[in-house]
């Protein structure tokens, strides 16, 4: 087993607690789904957001799904003029067997802009 770090994100329509905790929930169930990761192996995940999301920490939404065992970070992404808005991205590293170019890095709700180089 190999340690691994897994990138996405999700884009939000509005900044309130049920949105953020859903979606990023989706997120994180997409990026294990997608890549076959067992709770176990996740080391640690970062989660960064945007400064016009304020009404959730994206970690609850970890903790909401039940991966309650797992140091978790969150974390201001920087504020560059021009850049996505209303985003959370996050970074997740775990062990597997799989290669790097196996991974499948998931950008929903249209965040897939922001690294059309990664495979998804």
């Amino acid at each position: 087993m190999q340690l691994r770090a897994l990138r996405g994100a999700i884009l939000f329509r509005e900044d309130n607690k049920e949105e953020v905790t859903e979606r990023t929930a989706q997120l994180l169930r997409e990026m294990i789904q997608r890549n076959d990761i067992s709770p176990e192996d996740i080391v640690d995940i970062i989660f960064t957001a945007t400064d016009d999301l304020h009404s959730e920490f994206p970690a609850a939404a970890a903790r909401h799904i039940g991966l309650t065992h797992i140091p978790l970070l969150c974390a201001r992404e920087l504020d560059i003029k021009g850049s996505t808005a209303k985003c959370i991205r996050v970074l997740m590293h775990f062990y597997t067997r799989k290669h790097p170019h196996e991974l499948r890095h998931p950008y929903l709700e249209g965040a897939r802009q922001l690294r059309t180089d990664l495979p998804e």
